[in-house]
């Protein structure tokens, strides 16, 4: 999309270039005719020579056509800058900003789920017992509690209590279990755990292994009655003893000082324990609320997990930080989305990741309008299903934006361009510095020119977008990982100039000369094949199409004696309705190049609970047979058709009897 609206412009450009160009040359020419005493219309004559003509002419042509973005998009940055500025230099955390939001309607709604709701000031008591109870306990500022819960209205508010007493609470990923639990435990030094009645099995597999952790298990009110774990506090019963007076810690928190861990999604190993600071969780949902022209009025539907940016942040933040009520879902469902939004009278909804193509999957029906929805809010609407998502689902404003949970490089696409990520200014962009410099794509190793720094991209050149890091601004740092080790593999030095520090969100991206940015792939899922580098993220787009919106992941796998990797794809077919004949013909519309050699129809798509598509395990099996019993078909080289891989045609490609 962005090579083909980049061509539009060059031709436009040609064309005015030349008709302008002639009559600034003609405006010259009848100038010098003028005597030569009238310098002043010589000099403009001059001047709109120089103006109009070669590439200057394009820059004036940028600036009219982005103008009013721009102005908003400055507009929105400075008044979320000037904001943060304000609470910094105030000293304002989490705690102290909802102390603020809650007195401000306190009978209101803070968190809905299905029939049960917390008001802010029912929020404000629960996160008070919290604060009293793990002081009683002898817990004390800068140790660190995991919370390990499905989601549930009082989830919020049980790491809001425990960071009142200046104690950090890693947000566990619910669906981790085994050897990645007790990782993510440890690596954050986690000195107790705080666990939901529904995680109680889980946690029981591994008690052997955290015996050094104190336990306490919270009973939902939805099951107030669960048997508690052996060894373990019954947190729910014992909060009943605790007073609801306001907990006021004797040295408050810093702005900068670590509010919670949250933990990347683990596509490609094990997770990392990302540093939420106050001021980075104020900053997030903060800057969607400015860039969405949100209200306190407003009413969110989040139905993403809590221990994830995302729901937990971005979502959940609108009302801590923001005194909106949020809408939640314990697991997202696409048949039960819209008419979750109806129901609860929600103004602005969430997506992530694969959620909007999951939607769009289900068969059309009476809910499909009948709700309040004005603007969504999220990343990973993929630019084949934008138009006509907003159009079967009556939305006006899709608000996407990138950004990684621990990254200081965020994009917004604030006017609702289809296919962007965001975009950064062509005529000021020093004022967010953001830069895409030339990378290999299939390694992620960044280029260098001979005075060995960064190699910056013209419009339409894929590369990696790399985010300047400054201290001296909190909307420009970068608080790393609790792994010291992994904080510093992601930062990149002396890109511009000697001594300069960039977070490199590790993402391919690709800028139009407007400033729009359209992502391309993730360094490392990119794959060569035939001398050419195929876009892992480009096929899967174009599979998904074809399939009826089910799931697809595309990677690489290695071919014995083969130069390069080949292409495959697992498709999640329950059914096993896939057409591999239709398939094969729709793939014809890539090149030959990208086609997948091999496909492998799953019973369910390997899912990140962020709605990402995992590879790593898929890459490592590759095409080799028993390791599974999912069917896999070769793509015929003679017949153009997949054919089942059968035991005799692995070996004829692993022995080079078949020609690729």
């Amino acid at each position: 999309m962005a090579e083909k609206s980049g061509v539009r412009f060059e031709e436009a450009e040609n064309n005015k270039g030349i008709v302008i160009t002639s009559i600034a040359i003609v405006c010259t020419i009848l100038a010098c005719l003028v005597q030569s005493s009238n310098t002043m219309l010589g000099a403009v004559a001059i001047l709109a020579t120089y103006m109009m003509t070669g590439d200057r002419y394009q820059w004036v042509y940028i600036w009219r056509k982005t103008f009013s973005r721009d102005t908003l998009g400055l507009w929105v940055l400075l008044r979320t800058m000037f904001r943060i500025w304000i609470w910094e230099k105030r000293g304002t955390t989490v705690v102290a900003r909802w102390a603020e939001v809650a007195k401000m309607a306190p009978d209101k709604k803070a968190f809905v789920m299905n029939d049960r709701a917390l008001t802010f000031r029912e929020g404000e008591e629960f996160s008070n017992r919290i604060a009293w109870y793990f002081k009683r306990q002898g817990f004390k500022s800068g140790e660190v509690i995991a919370l390990f819960m499905e989601t549930q209205p009082e989830y919020v508010f049980l790491w809001l209590g425990l960071a009142k007493m200046r104690v950090t609470t890693a947000l566990v990923n619910n669906s981790l279990r085994g050897a990645q639990l007790v990782y993510c435990l440890k690596i954050a030094g986690c000195k107790a755990v705080v666990f939901g009645n529904e995680m109680a099995g889980a946690i029981k597999e591994i008690q052997n292994e955290i015996r050094d952790m104190p336990l306490f298990q919270y009973n939902s009110p939805d099951n107030p009655d669960s048997p508690v774990l052996e060894d373990t506090s019954a947190l729910s019963t014992e909060l009943n003893e605790m007073s609801t007076d306001p907990f006021i810690d004797v040295e408050p928190a810093k702005p900068r000082d670590t509010l919670l861990y949250i933990y990347t999604s683990g596509t490609t190993g094990f997770p990392k324990a990302a540093i939420i600071t106050n001021i980075r969780f104020l900053l997030i949902p903060l800057g969607v609320y400015i860039s969405a022209h949100l209200n306190p009025s407003d009413v969110i539907y989040d139905p993403l997990p809590l221990h994830h940016t995302a729901g937990g942040v971005l979502g959940a933040g609108q009302a801590l930080v923001n005194g909106c009520t949020v809408t939640l879902r314990k697991k997202f469902s696409a048949s039960n989305y819209w008419s979750d939004a109806a129901k609860n009278g929600c103004t602005v909804a969430q997506y992530i990741g694969e959620i909007c193509r999951y939607l769009l999957a289900v068969p059309p029906g009476p809910n499909d309008r009948a709700h309040k929805v004005r603007v969504i809010v999220g990343n990973g609407l993929r630019p084949q299903i934008w138009e006509e998502f907003i159009k079967r689902f009556g939305v006006k404003r899709v608000l996407e934006f990138y950004g990684a949970t621990e990254g200081n490089s965020n994009l917004v696409n604030m006017d609702s361009k289809v296919g962007a990520i965001g975009f950064l200014s062509r005529m000021v962009s020093s004022i967010y510095p953001l830069t895409l410099v030339k990378c290999d794509e299939i390694t992620g190793e960044i280029m260098r020119d001979s005075n060995g720094k960064c190699i910056s991209c013209g419009p339409h050149e894929p590369g990696v977008l790399l985010g300047k890091i400054d201290k001296k601004k909190a909307i420009l740092t970068f608080a790393g990982y609790a792994d010291k080790t992994a904080s510093e593999k992601k930062m990149v030095r002396n890109v511009k100039v000697d001594g300069d520090c960039y977070f490199n969100t590790g993402d391919i991206l690709v800028m139009d000369h407007f400033g729009y940015f359209y992502f391309k792939d993730r360094t490392g899922d990119t794959f060569r094949w035939r001398g050419e580098n195929v876009s892992t993220a480009e096929v899967e787009a174009v599979i998904s199409t074809l399939i009826g919106l089910k799931d697809a992941v595309v990677y690489g796998v290695k071919i014995p004696n083969v130069e390069g990797k080949a292409g495959m794809a697992a498709i999640a077919d329950p059914d096993k309705r896939v057409d591999l004949n239709q398939l094969a013909k729709g793939l014809k519309s890539l090149p030959a190049y990208a086609r997948p050699l091999f496909l492998r129809i799953m019973p369910a798509p390997p899912l990140t609970v962020t709605f990402k598509l995992k590879k790593k395990e898929l890459m490592e099996q590759g095409f080799t047979l028993n390791q599974h019993d999912d069917p896999m078909y070769f793509l015929d080289q003679k017949s153009g058709e997949y054919v089942p891989l059968t035991q005799k045609l692995y070996d004829d490609i692993l022995q080079g009897v078949i020609r690729l």
